[in-house]
């Protein structure tokens, strides 16, 4: 998943980032409030981690922007154990879980997980393209009953794409993806992965096409 993690402690964002980049999701990180507006209003999020006190922008202001306009991205607040009250109005606003600071990140990716099968209902958890089952709860793509072995960041790659799937992906949002937003690298880290997963699937009846000067795009072979 593409998991937005809006906190103003920097060192806990980023110990938040390292984990869950570590668990092969794409992981942001924003400090600010107005930026973290601006940001979901333009990019969107699988899934929102939220602090409820930060600079520019209180988390509950964010929490009700998103939900009046639409986005039910899955939300967790994070708040300070006299935050109580604040805690309820963002339960009442639409947030999908809390957790109160310091907390285990044990516990931050199991409410994750949670929350991602619950999403996942939505538009089913397994999906079929070309001759490959991608479970997206478990993370896992098969082919005629195998499972294959794919390495985390190509997993992201087919995800990202799958999600898009019939649009051209630019190569920056690709990158963005798979090493989160800000991640000191070039675009072009993102080639290899393409290249070693467009093999892979190169007999399962799909095909990932390099529209030169734009991005990719993932197609099903008739």
């Amino acid at each position: 998943m593409r998991i937005v993690i809006v906190e103003d402690n920097e060192t806990l964002a980023n110990a938040i980032a390292y984990r869950l980049r570590d668990r092969g999701h794409a992981a942001d990180v924003l400090t600010d409030g107005d930026a973290a507006e601006l940001y979901l209003v333009q990019e969107g999020a699988d899934l929102i981690v939220l602090d409820i006190n930060l600079p520019g922008r209180s988390g509950l202001k964010i929490l009700r922007s998103l939900r009046n306009r639409g986005d039910s991205a899955p939300v967790i607040l994070l708040t300070a154990r006299s935050e109580t009250s604040d805690r309820v109005s963002g339960l009442d606003m639409g947030a999908d879980d809390y957790l109160v600071k310091p907390f285990e990140m044990d516990e931050l990716e199991a409410r994750i997980r949670a929350l991602s099968r619950r999403k996942q209902l939505d538009y089913g958890a397994r999906e079929t393209i070309g001759e490959l089952e991608f479970d997206r709860t478990a993370r896992q793509v098969s082919a005629n009953g195998q499972v294959l072995d794919v390495p985390r960041r190509e997993m992201a790659v087919l995800e990202c794409l799958l999600e898009r799937r019939g649009r051209i992906v630019p190569k920056s949002q690709l990158t963005d993806y798979v090493y989160g937003v800000g991640a000191d690298v070039e675009d072009s880290a993102v080639e290899p992965h393409v290249s070693r997963l467009r093999k892979r699937l190169q007999n399962l009846g799909i095909r990932i096409k390099t529209a030169r000067g734009l991005g990719y795009l993932l197609e099903v072979h008739k």
